[in-house]
């Protein structure tokens, strides 16, 4: 006679993974890494029963954006996303601004899938897709020319990318006289404060000196788009359009191309350069002008033929109506570490359905929010591509530690993971410690001072 087991034992040798009715969150930590391609905060949720989720911070954001929402969430239950979301949603805003919210956004999904021992994607309602598409963006070592940006172009393609992404703009043209006409001295300006800035170590500048460099680049740099007296010449125009022409005749004409960073030129010469490059047979033109211009983008997308893309620095997907309602944008391209997250994300793609456009999604992140990205993008259906600025960064991979094919990226894609939560075990802390921000040291140190944080947080009376 078999001996009677109690429930005990029997749950001995059972695998529960937690138990997620109880699961509490104890403490919220960070490192800051550089190089990954951008600084990058990373984030550590830990909880009661050893389970710890991952999250990070939007690049080039502060993580105090984070750390202002550590009070309201210890003591609480992480798999309760929904209801955590709205109590820290608030806070967030668009571009880094929404880099907390939706960094701890990401880390409350990825808690839930260990705790309930489940992919991400499936808790969004199953994937459409086995393997995402990744976009590469590149740029040029040495002189950037047409022909140099098509040949390391042509290289990403031999590397099994299938969706191409470079720069085009007033960058290529600033230093070729005749090229763009502004305020005399205006652009000049622009050259010295970089410079300055990039030099800024070296020059040794007292305090006094540095915060008013940094005060006037802030000023000059945050000039919206039609509002800086920027215009490309004839000669611009044909330089832009050469490079272009270049470019596709060393990659052909078949495979998608899509260009960013024209700099703060307005509408009308955004429409003049589109008009120009039309025939190039564009992925799309993205962030021409501040994502809020929404007639603006709605004139832009009338007057040439190539798809229009923007969306990276909009915070929650009832921003991203009013851009969709006027038939402005033919892509969408939200970051999961701006949007509010993952859930948000998805969200926003199937919105963006609705209206007949795809969504593209941009991340230049660590492998966290990459995988994040590739959950959401799993589970939306108009999903086109991900970006992925990290082809070059040899260690980019050694950043988790996971049972996932490495390296990641694997000719053009990755593999939908089917392990638990985002499908990381764990970080490298030893990776991490070779590349922490020099400016910022720390390694996953407390952060205590911000467990009473608190203030009166309704928006009603």
């Amino acid at each position: 006679m078999l001996e009677q087991q109690t429930f005990e034992g029997t749950l001995a040798h059972v695998n529960t993974f937690s138990k997620p009715s109880e699961l509490v969150i104890t403490d919220i930590r960070f490192a800051d890494i550089a190089g990954a391609p951008m600084h990058c905060s990373l984030i550590k949720v830990y909880t009661n029963q050893g389970l710890v989720g991952f999250g990070e911070v939007r690049d080039g954001a502060d993580k105090t954006f984070a750390l202002m929402l550590k009070s309201r969430l210890i003591g609480e239950n992480p798999c309760h996303i929904d209801k955590l979301f709205r109590r820290i949603k608030q806070f967030g805003g668009h571009a880094r601004q929404g880099g907390g919210v939706s960094g701890l956004e990401i880390a409350l999904w990825d808690l839930a899938g260990k705790a309930y021992n489940i992919p991400i994607y499936q808790m969004l309602g199953g994937k459409f897709r086995d393997k995402i598409r990744m976009y590469c963006d590149t740029d040029v070592n040495g002189k950037d020319t047409g022909k140099a940006m098509g040949e390391a172009l042509k290289k990403r393609m031999e590397m099994g990318f299938t969706f191409l992404k470079m720069d085009l703009g007033i960058n290529q043209i600033i230093h070729e006289p005749g090229t763009l006409s502004a305020p005399l001295g205006f652009i000049e300006e622009m050259r010295s404060l970089s410079k300055a800035w990039y030099n800024r170590k070296n020059a040794n500048l007292p305090d006094l000196e540095l915060r008013k460099l940094r005060s006037r680049l802030y000023d000059i740099y945050n000039i919206a788009h039609p509002f800086t007296g920027i215009h490309v010449t004839e000669k611009g125009l044909e330089m832009l359009e050469q490079y272009v022409a270049d470019v596709r005749s060393v990659i052909g004409s078949e495979v998608p191309l899509a260009i960013d960073h024209f700099g703060h030129i307005g509408l009308q010469d955004c429409i003049k350069l589109g008009r120009r490059i039309d025939k190039y047979n564009l992925a799309w033109m993205e962030d021409m002008i501040p994502w809020q211009y929404t007639d603006q983008y709605a004139q832009l997308a009338r007057a040439v033929t190539t798809p229009i893309c923007t969306g990276e620095d909009i915070y929650l997907k009832e921003n991203f109506k009013p851009l969709l309602a006027s038939g402005g944008v033919s892509v969408i391209h939200p970051d999961v570490l701006s949007t509010g997250g993952i859930l948000e994300t998805k969200k926003i793609g199937d919105l963006a359905q609705e209206y007949g456009v795809a969504m593209a999604i941009h991340m230049a992140e660590s492998p966290i929010a990459c995988l994040a990205a590739v959950h959401t993008a799993a589970a939306t259906e108009n999903f086109l591509a991900l970006e992925y600025h990290s082809v070059d960064i040899d260690w980019w991979d050694d950043i988790i530690v996971s049972k996932l094919p490495k390296p990641l990226v694997q000719n053009g894609y990755i593999a939908v993971p089917d392990a638990p939560g985002l499908g990381i075990e764990a970080l490298n802390d030893e990776v991490i410690a070779q590349h922490l921000h020099p400016e910022i040291p720390g390694l996953w140190e407390e952060t205590d001072s911000w467990n009473q944080h608190w203030s009166h947080d309704r928006l009603w009376s």
